[in-house]
């Protein structure tokens, strides 16, 4: 029981400060210090200009021979693939209105694994962990956009749909994907940049995590929780739980452990994207159930992954 209560509180060390500053966040937009206006501009400077400079350079920093493992990423890729088909099937069957859908199911597969998951990345193992978490975000983003667009497509109505080659424009454009597209060449040929541009580089990184964990938060309408939706109940159940443990019982049973078990569990555990409410609404989508899924499961993620964590880390297979 000691041994437990020890992991309990390893775990919570690790999640504990996201949340700390997610409610810091709906603290300070509560008091009018952060206002609209600066949400939208650093959610902006996150997703153009940090985050990239953070995924840019935890990639140059390590050697990809070593945390860059393609199995790892082939399996994210048909993992989550697998888990998008299966919540398809259920919301065929589970969702009355059909209209729902595709913003359910989008709120079950599609994790915020570019700015929660990669914080409990790093809290949890370093720059290690930083880097093949950067790349395992660059995979996935390109992964979650296209069954977004097919998934939101399909329960549209006729509505807004987006075509082929705007998914691929909006592919091509994503900092993310193109930030860690050009460290690659840069880690494996050892390229070396000065260190004055590190530096620089390191000034907007750093402010990554803590800027889009506030802006984060106060974007989140906490009275979105107070909405009766089954549709989000079954949207934030395949999210938090289902995903998760289906996910890294696969990459156990394929031969994942430590590190890389890690990567998987906590990009799996991590609460839906901010992104699946644009792009619901973009696409004419229920936004407020969008906005209610990523409520719940921003919030009930700190328990859902500090509980799967403890038991992982509880039975040896993360050290």
């Amino acid at each position: 029981m000691h041994e437990f209560i020890n992991q309990l509180h390893y775990s919570f060390s690790i999640t504990g400060p996201i949340f700390i500053m997610l409610g810091l966040g709906v603290v300070l937009r509560r008091k009018g210090i952060l206002e609209d206006k600066f949400i939208e501009t650093g959610s902006k400077l996150v997703f153009t200009v940090t985050l990239p400079a953070l995924l840019f350079l935890s990639i140059v920093k390590s050697d990809l021979q070593e945390v860059g493992n393609p199995n790892l990423l082939l399996f994210a890729v048909i993992a989550n693939f697998m888990t998008y088909l299966l919540f398809e099937g259920m919301a065929q069957k589970l969702i009355k209105n059909k209209s729902e859908i595709g913003v359910v199911v989008q709120g079950a597969f599609r994790a915020n694994t570019g700015i929660i998951g990669l914080a409990y990345v790093s809290n949890a193992f370093g720059n290690n962990g930083l880097a093949a978490g950067s790349i395992y975000v660059a995979v996935l983003t390109i992964l979650y956009n296209i069954l977004a667009v097919i998934t939101l497509t399909r329960s549209s109505n006729g509505r807004k749909a987006i075509g082929t080659g705007y998914l691929l424009r909006s592919i091509a454009k994503n900092p993310l994907i193109i930030s860690t597209c050009i460290a690659i060449p840069f880690s494996l040929l050892e390229v070396k940049i000065p260190e004055v541009l590190l530096q620089s580089g390191s000034y907007f990184a750093d402010m990554t995590l803590p800027l889009a964990l506030l802006c984060t938060g106060a974007s989140l309408d906490l009275k979105q929780l107070k909405q009766d939706s089954s549709s989000a109940n079954y949207s934030t159940c395949g999210r938090l739980i289902i995903a998760p443990a289906l996910i890294t019982s696969a990459g156990y049973w394929l031969g994942f452990r430590d590190l890389e078990l890690g990567i998987i569990f906590l990009m799996s555990a991590a609460p839906t994207a901010a992104a699946s409410y644009v792009m619901a609404r973009s696409m004419g989508g229920n936004a407020r159930l969008a906005a209610n899924v990523i409520a719940m499961t921003t919030l009930g993620s700190l328990f859902t992954c500090s509980f799967g964590l403890t038991l992982l880390t509880a039975t040896g297979l993360i050290h």
